[in-house]
């Protein structure tokens, strides 16, 4: 490892926002340790990149499991030396259902992968960033417009993504006094797997069915890196990048 190369962490690499997000970090020197739930798309990102695979990591965890939190970090440690970057970005949605029609075990798959996850991940990073040298580093949220206002049966994704607005302020005060800053990007609507339904007609407040306009993945990815990339006496606590065109300004 390069001693001017800086570390990253994402969860969430194998798809969406969060390759594109390791494709701009690898593209700008960094290391980076991928995380997701399936070995074979870590490994399948990691090939289509093109970058030499000694600067990359791929680990298949749980985000939402302590113990293998502990494993992935302890890897990307072993590797690459310190960590510089937390991408927090793993998450999953549930069913589009009434509250009273939605299974508890959906509610907590997505409070596990989402909340859970992001704090274990989170406290893993703080605990390395306050005892590395130099000490510090950033931690960089993937939270949601659904973190100001929801979208129609979205209850388990908005509760969690405005639980992680609350984790993201915590973290940028208490990590002021170790140089670890922490900053969220709120997304809207990229062109993502997970988004592909928004373009082809989701439900409106209104009881409506519309199909929603949707942006490159990249313009999060450079977002993403423009925040990393600040010096740590510098920080981007919230950012919202979305789909001009979307319905949000006006639907709350």
């Amino acid at each position: 490892m390069s001693l001017n190369s800086k570390t990253a962490i994402v969860t969430g690499a194998g798809s969406g926002v969060g390759e594109a997000v390791t494709l701009i970090f690898l593209a700008n020197g960094y290391n980076v340790t991928l995380a997701g739930r399936r070995q074979e798309k870590l490994a399948q990102v990691i090939d289509e990149s093109g970058f030499d695979k000694t600067r990359t990591l791929g680990v298949a965890i749980d985000v939402g499991n302590h113990d293998e939190v502990e494993q992935l970090f302890t890897k990307a440690v072993d590797a690459f030396g310190r960590v510089d970057i937390l991408f927090n970005n793993a998450g999953i949605g549930a069913p589009p259902v009434d509250i009273d029609e939605l299974e508890i075990d959906a509610w907590q798959r997505v409070i596990d992968t989402n909340l859970t996850g992001s704090f274990l991940c989170a406290r893993k990073a703080f605990e390395i960033m306050k005892k590395q040298q130099p000490m510090g580093g950033r931690i960089i949220n993937n939270g949601s417009i659904s973190a100001y206002t929801p979208r129609p049966n979205s209850t388990p994704y908005t509760t969690t993504k405005h639980a992680i607005s609350g984790l993201t302020k915590c973290l940028a005060l208490d990590g002021r006094k170790y140089d670890i800053a922490c900053g969220q990007i709120d997304i809207g609507n990229a062109h993502t797997d997970m988004a592909e339904r928004l373009g082809q007609g989701t439900a409106q407040a209104n009881g409506s069915i519309m199909a929603e306009p949707l942006m490159d993945v990249n313009h999060v990815a450079t977002s993403v890196l423009h925040m990393a990339e600040l010096p740590l006496d510098a920080n981007v606590l919230f950012m919202n990048v979305m789909a001009t065109k979307m319905p949000f300004v006006g639907r709350g």
